[in-house]
């Protein structure tokens, strides 16, 4: 298996090379269960985030980074924007969003308590991996109808075209890796 070695918040990692389209390949990071990570870039990201009153996040992958950040940040909560609807969601806000690694639509919505909570509040939103930028678009249209103002957006990781932004925090880059026909 070919792997790319990544090195972020002085870790390293050897990520699998994994096809997810027929002309592209990503290496893929994976951050659910690596407690060195999450503890690292946290600690990271913390330091490069402007004042905000809270954190968002799409579940699953970012959660334990976003959990992680509002104990370092000394926020009272963290919200995540859900992919299914929920038998408990009040008068849910959903969006729509297509991610690189989905074939389908998905959609990520919010229960009526978080959209409360978020109302007048300066918002950040946290994701693993910054890509086409689909899913943290998607988040700060949540946001943004929820009353919430979204004043920076990061991940650990920035790919692709998402290195060129200038509008996102990120600590690495992850390359893409095309397959020529």
């Amino acid at each position: 298996m070919k792997t790319y070695e990544l090195h972020v918040v002085g870790l390293k990692r050897h990520l699998p090379i994994i096809q997810i389209k027929e002309n592209l390949s990503i290496a893929s990071f994976v951050l659910l269960g690596d407690i060195e990570m999450v503890d690292a870039a946290a600690t990271a990201l913390a330091e490069k985030l402007p004042d905000v009153d809270l954190l968002i996040t799409a579940e699953a992958k970012g959660i334990p980074l976003v959990y992680e950040l509002t104990k370092r940040m000394k926020l009272p909560r963290y919200v995540v924007a859900r992919k299914s609807l929920k038998a408990y969601m009040l008068e849910p806000l959903i969006h729509e969003v297509k991610s690189i690694t989905t074939d389908e639509k998905q959609i990520l919505c919010l229960d009526f308590h978080d959209v409360a909570f978020l109302k007048y509040k300066r918002v950040a939103i946290i994701d693993d991996v910054i890509s086409t930028g689909a899913s943290i678009k998607v988040l700060e249209e949540l946001v943004t109808k929820a009353g919430g103002r979204v004043v920076a957006k990061a991940a650990i990781l920035a790919e692709g075209d998402a290195i060129k932004r200038d509008d996102i925090i990120f600590l690495g880059t992850l390359p893409l890796f095309p397959h020529h026909q």
